[in-house]
């Protein structure tokens, strides 16, 4: 009988690095750290979700992300996606919104509603959410560097309707620091950044305990070029970051670490994606309680949005990622989420259509419905490969938190910028193992055809007059309001700026005057400047 030889066979190494073995053991566990720390579902360390029963009592939020144009398209959409079924929203603003700008900024121009919804003040808040039961439907804002102006409009607008902003659920991405490490839409230097992140903490944690104000987000570093255990490394360390400044301003661990939440990414090898989640969970619940001292449970629990990244997307044969979104959307599951979003097919070159946005959901909804993942928690435990790789990713996931720890911590690593240069090189080195075929892409590298080269794509219509309404609404909301109210408000913000205070009071005071975002923006940075990216040759 012929047997085949370890050395006929290939090694397989995952993106992590770790390899992975044709075979594994209850003696591959032992070796990698044993399974006394898999534990129980709801109990310390969390390694099997962070609530005893899971799905089985509550199946995960769905929270597509959406929004485009004008904030009445915006409504649109978010009401065409909660008559489908979805469960939660997760708001996406334009790019000038995100760095601060009011739509008739002249670096506005070309920018205005393209690949989210235009925001310049409240009012357009009370249109975008206008016939949606806040109640019901949690909203995440995808907001980072005007952030602070954005959780003003939300809880501003949600008061004016009537709800109780004490009983407000929802969430902010505020995760600035990954700003500057992946996506780009920082506005105020790292340090002035933070502190402001601090400020929405303390507000919340005073105003609005049921709100969510930082999201830390892993998912964009991924995307930015990191490996999965850089993701979760890096987006801890960050966290722990946002922790010793909101400590060092004299608050205590458990009346805020309870509503910190993360967003992480999915593409890739599916055992690594549910094992990094795995290990990372319990590894945040041992930092909470071992570094930090938490005594609230609530305090250890990582809870997260996890979803389809557009990293995972392919051009090429779109609708082959309708198969990618399942598969992501299955890791997401097996992972032990909260909420769930998903990539749509045709997102890897276009703003999602309605039936694009609608399939996604529908994944979702199947795998919720038909499938029988809901029957039972954590059905990977026991998994002589999960438990093995879980406990490698969980040290692997310590020794960059401990790298980054040895180099000053991740703020000075980011003001230096040697994790933007790390995550970089990376970008570059995944992107030349796709063109040479070492990493394999169905439809882009591999399994392509003839007709591959000339099938159209369609585009999502960018409307050159949405910058003319918007522009339009802000020149008539400018008109309406009260200028000796905005000025009060603006300089006390300004005052409470330069003495250090916690701005949000006065944010939320001079959106509910109808500043905008833009002079909200330029307030601040007469105080705190603005961020001048370094540049490494």
């Amino acid at each position: 009988m012929n047997r085949e030889s370890s050395s006929e066979i290939k090694p397989v190494v995952n993106e992590s690095g770790i390899e992975i073995k044709p075979v594994y053991t209850p003696e591959d566990i032992a070796a990698s750290g044993g399974s006394k720390r898999i534990g129980m579902p709801g109990e310390f360390p969390f390694t099997r979700g962070i609530h005893r029963s899971m799905y089985r009592k509550q199946p995960w939020t769905m929270r597509q992300y959406a929004g485009f144009g004008t904030p009445e398209e915006t409504n649109g959409r978010f009401r065409y996606l909660i008559d489908n079924g979805q469960t939660g929203l997760n708001v996406a603003f334009d790019l000038p919104t995100q760095v601060g700008l009011d739509s008739d900024d002249p670096m506005s121009e070309g920018e205005v509603g393209r690949v989210g919804m235009a925001v310049d003040t409240l009012k357009d808040f009370e249109i975008a959410f206008e016939g949606i039961d806040l109640d019901k439907i949690t909203v995440s804002l995808t907001i980072n560097g005007a952030a602070p102006a954005l959780i003003a409009m939300y809880f501003a607008m949600a008061e004016k309707r009537g709800y109780d902003v004490a009983r407000l659920r929802g969430t902010a991405q505020n995760d600035i620091l990954k700003e500057f490490i992946g996506r780009g839409t920082w506005v105020f230097p790292v340090e002035p950044s933070i502190k402001l992140v601090g400020d929405t903490i303390l507000y919340c944690a005073e105003n609005a305990p049921l709100y969510s104000p930082v999201s830390v987000c892993g998912y964009h570093i991924r995307e930015s070029g990191a490996n999965p255990v850089e993701e979760m490394a890096y987006a801890f360390c960050i966290a722990k970051a946002y922790i010793d400044h909101v400590l060092a301003r004299g608050m205590a661990i458990d009346d805020f670490a309870s509503r910190l939440s993360f967003n992480f990414d999915i593409f890739g090898n599916l055992f690594e994606q549910v094992a990094k989640f795995r290990a990372a969970r319990r590894l945040w619940a041992t930092i909470l309680k071992e570094k930090y001292h938490a005594a609230d449970p609530r305090s250890m629990w990582m809870r997260m949005i996890a979803g389809g990244g557009g990293a995972g997307l392919t051009v090429e044969q779109p609708q082959n990622n309708i198969v990618r979104g399942a598969y992501y959307a299955l890791v997401s599951a097996l992972s032990g989420t909260q909420t769930m979003a998903l990539c749509c097919y045709d997102e890897a070159y276009t703003i999602p259509s309605e039936a694009a946005a609608r399939i996604s959901l529908r994944t979702m909804q199947i795998l919720m419905e038909e499938t029988g993942l809901c029957d039972t928690v954590d059905p990977l435990a026991g998994s002589y490969y999960v438990e093995t790789l879980t406990n490698q990713m969980e040290e692997r996931i310590r020794a960059v938190m401990a790298e980054v720890d040895a180099q000053g911590g991740i703020v000075k690593a980011i003001i230096e910028g040697r994790i933007q240069d790390a995550v970089s090189r990376q970008a570059l080195d995944r992107v030349r193992k796709l063109e040479r075929g070492e990493t394999r892409r169905v439809g882009m590298n591999c399994y392509r055809t003839e007709e591959d080269e000339e099938r159209p794509i369609e585009f999502h219509p960018f409307k050159e007059e949405v910058a003319a309404e918007q522009i339009a609404r802000l020149d008539r909301t400018r008109a309406e309001r009260d200028h000796d109210a905005v000025r009060r408000a603006l300089d006390r913000m300004h005052a409470d700026a330069d003495k250090e205070r916690n701005v949000m009071p006065a944010v939320v005071e001079a959106v509910k005057q109808y500043a905008s975002v833009g002079e909200l923006t330029k307030c601040l940075v007469e105080v705190y400047g603005r961020y001048q990216e370094p540049v490494y040759l």
